[in-house]
């Protein structure tokens, strides 16, 4: 068994799309970033390939590269699970948390669970998704960012 963890962190801007766990979710900001900036998914795939040994999400998908400007994160997420499979791994569960002021997430997460599940071809027990705000402190308080943590498990097939 192999365990991998990071952290994501995307700056708010008007004019983009609030894109989280692959779920648009209704506000008047959205993150900053090459692709669609999903934070929670990029947090998840980068926990995997490091629990692979494969380096980081930068290493496979570079956010210089104009193929993946205004991707899916979603799409990413499926090439992780192939280079998963191609590495001999599975996953056995994720842990993740989002932090972010406003919007609530609650109303989102399950939706979140489904689109993580089945891109990665898990189940819904395998996946955790929890979510905190920043209590008017910090860059996640005052509004400026969102960012997500992942912890990963993942064993040989």
């Amino acid at each position: 068994m192999r365990i991998g963890q990071s952290t994501d962190i995307h700056r708010l801007v008007e004019g983009r799309d609030l894109i989280i766990g692959g779920v648009k979710i209704p506000y008047e900001k959205g993150l900053l970033g090459h692709s669609d900036a999903d934070v929670l998914v990029h947090a998840i795939i980068e926990a995997l390939i490091g629990a692979m040994g494969l380096k980081d999400i930068g290493t496979h998908f570079p956010d210089n590269d104009p193929a993946y400007e205004g991707i899916s994160s979603l799409v990413l997420l499926d090439r992780t699970r192939e280079l998963l499979g191609d590495n001999g791994y599975r996953v056995v569960n994720i842990d993740s948390l989002i932090m972010i002021e406003e919007p609530k997430m609650a109303p989102h997460i399950d939706a979140m669970k489904e689109n993580i599940a089945i891109h990665l071809g898990i189940g819904l027990d395998q996946i955790n998704i929890k979510a905190t705000r920043g209590e008017g402190l910090g860059f996640i308080g005052e509004k400026k960012g969102a960012q997500a943590q992942a912890v990963c498990l993942i064993e040989e097939k």
